[in-house]
């Protein structure tokens, strides 16, 4: 672990290789799992002021779901999350016609309907963020689905803090992926 700033980051996302690879995976991480999506406070506001935007883009299941539960739910462990449907895929998931798993939100922005990409965890993904009082965690999220996306990281070498890189910008910002990159040189050269 390093510090930058008030983060603790992994040396994990510096050190292992991640390249999504939906052609294997499917999508799977927007479908298996126990909770939905996880969500910051701001994101919840942003998901009810946009839900008539995004509902052209979804798919039934999940347009029900959302009018049963709400466009954000409070999960297990009292944060805040996306719904699911039938507790297996999240609500805002669509799949195209060779059955992956893609972002309802993540389409609609694409087609221009909304300005917004999708929730900062999704995008991040497979690093994850936990808030503390004094400190923000900055984890790799290792899951054996995503087993083909670190084969294909390891095939094109890309480490993870490469491949996830606009969405650690748009988290935390130019200066501290900057400091990142600096971080990873030093430590990867030792």
């Amino acid at each position: 672990m390093f510090q930058l700033g008030k983060t603790i980051v992994s040396e994990d996302i510096i050190e292992s290789d991640f390249v999504c690879n939906l052609s294997a995976c499917k999508g799977a991480c927007c479908v298996d799992g126990n909770a939905g999506a996880p969500l910051e406070e701001r994101e919840t506001e942003i998901l009810v002021d946009l839900y008539g935007r995004v509902k052209p883009f979804l798919r039934p299941a999940g347009i029900a779901a959302i009018e049963d539960q709400g466009a954000f739910i409070k999960g297990e462990d009292g944060e805040w999350e996306t719904p699911l449907v039938n507790d297996s895929e999240c609500a805002y998931v669509v799949f195209s016609e060779k059955g992956v798993a893609k972002c309802g939100i993540e389409e609609a922005h694409s087609q221009g309907a909304i300005p917004w990409k999708k929730p900062v965890s999704c995008h991040l993904y497979p690093v994850r963020v936990r808030e503390y009082t004094e400190l923000t965690a900055v984890n790799y999220h290792q899951w054996e689905i995503c087993d083909p996306a670190c084969g294909l990281g390891s095939e094109l070498k890309v480490p993870i803090y490469r491949f996830v890189k606009e969405a650690l910008v748009r988290k935390f910002g130019k200066a501290w992926y900057d400091e990142l990159e600096q971080v990873a040189r030093e430590h990867l050269k030792s």
